[in-house]
């Protein structure tokens, strides 16, 4: 007996008290069998959607898939998705079935779904249905398609995604014929909207076994993003570095915090590396302006995937300044502040941190550097903050008596601003006023 929200519990008492089955099916089963939270409750039921429609009929119902046999259901405030079981028929565009039927069987809707591990049920009078083994495959942590997964696959080429996207949040190997088959049937990714690759890989960049996914499925992931190939395969002939651009890449989005921004920063930091590479006399490997054409090319994939702009601009920004780092003194923390703000500040630290642990051990003595840029930021941020003109002792009236106009008189409030928050001038008038004196003798 598991515990289930009141809204669901009453959902399935309504319908089946009006004649229907109903179940709660898919990753909330998962989920329940888990022990972990659930997110999104999904109920398939024997009852037709008008069928549905009329058991709710007090309750705001939203038509979602209508098509489908799919209506939201809003109780207490919690949506519920209830779909009447169905069996689809061919997938022709490899994402969604030409047609649907309506069953009366749940075992035939079962059957239809990607994975035994989603193809359960559950009812409190009933307990578990598992026709497809999900229960066993959940405790030895495989993942393994319902049937034939080429079959799936080429039904529904997202699937795919989702297997891995599953892999990297839950920990769980996908069985080896399922492996087999993600790889054969990589190049139907083509098919995925941008819009869901972009969910899915940003769910399975989340995930804390994220690294040995892309290490095992970058030929996948380089359907979608293309741009990636190059990076794979690509050794750096450094000391300082011992995996190539896309095994560093996959080390360092490992250790970065599990936050969008952040893991696909790292992902993308270096995919500008291999267009750059050259060797010199003594083979060692160079990379020169590597940051910039990395930019250019994750800008091109961010905008192709959708990404909203903020997101895109926090990405682009944390690709462009990792290299080279700034060093660990107080001028230069205060400078990196007055310049990117502490959210971005904080962001660089990250990247740099995540970027040493995807190097060689030559390279563990810098997290030292990392830790103490946390250090001198969090003096930053327990001070004043960032210091802007208007925190200024003087103004422009000030500056226009000393015979400054126009854009002469912004380009000295920043320049005191600098020289307050970053050499530690006294922000007095008196103080303030000498320095822009002293300053306009020499211009």
């Amino acid at each position: 007996m598991y515990d289930l929200p009141n809204a669901v519990g009453q959902a399935l008492n309504m319908l089946t008290g009006s004649g229907h089955e109903a179940f709660v099916v898919g990753g909330a089963v998962r989920d329940l069998l888990r022990g972990a939270p659930v997110h999104d409750w999904d109920i398939a039921t024997s009852a037709l959607p008008e069928q549905t429609a009329a058991v709710f009929s007090q309750y705001r119902v939203i038509e979602t898939g209508l098509k489908h046999g799919t209506l939201t259901v809003l109780m207490d405030g919690l949506p519920l998705e209830i779909t009447t079981y169905r069996k689809e028929g061919a997938y022709s565009d490899h994402r969604r079935p030409d047609r649907v039927v309506f069953t009366e069987r749940l075992e035939e809707d079962l059957a239809r779904r990607d994975l035994t591990v989603n193809a359960m049920a559950y009812h409190p009078d009933v307990g578990v249905v598992d026709p497809f083994g999900g229960q066993e495959d959940l405790k030895a942590g495989v993942l393994r398609c319902v049937g034939d997964p080429d079959r799936r696959f080429r039904e529904d080429a997202l699937r795919m995604l989702r297997v891995l996207r599953f892999a990297s949040a839950l920990g769980m190997e996908p069985e080896a014929e399922t492996a087999r088959a993600v790889h054969r049937n990589r190049e139907l990714l083509v098919y995925v909207a941008a819009e869901r690759v972009r969910a899915e890989l940003t769910g399975m960049l989340l995930g804390e076994h994220v690294r040995s996914v892309l290490e095992e499925y970058s030929d996948g992931l380089c359907v979608p993003i293309p741009e990636l190939a190059p990076m794979v395969g690509q050794l750096q002939y450094i000391p300082y570095h011992c995996y190539d651009v896309w095994g560093h890449c996959a080390a360092a989005v490992e250790a970065m915090p599990p936050d969008p921004v952040l893991r696909w920063s790292a992902l993308l930091h270096d995919c500008g590396k291999p267009a750059v590479f050259t060797r010199d006399e003594t083979g060692r490997g160079h990379f020169y302006d590597h940051a910039a054409v990395s930019v250019k090319l994750a800008e091109g994939i961010l905008r192709r995937l959708r990404f909203d702009n903020e997101t895109r601009k926090a990405i682009l920004f944390v690709i462009a300044h990792h290299h080279p780092v700034i060093p660990p003194t107080r001028e230069e923390v205060r400078k990196a502040v007055q310049e990117f703000g502490v959210e971005g500040m904080e962001r660089l630290i990250c990247m740099f941190r995540a970027d040493t642990m995807g190097k060689s051990e030559l390279c563990r003595p810098r997290l030292e550097d990392s830790r103490e840029l946390e250090r001198l930021l969090a003096e930053v941020k327990a001070g004043s903050g960032r210091l802007t003109v208007r925190d200024l002792a003087v103004d422009g009236r000030d500056m226009m008596a000393l015979g400054l106009r126009g854009r002469e008189i912004g380009a000295e409030l920043e320049r005191l601003v600098d020289e307050v928050a970053l050499k530690g001038l006294n922000n007095t008038r008196e103080t303030l006023i000498q320095s822009a004196g002293e300053h306009l003798k020499h211009i």
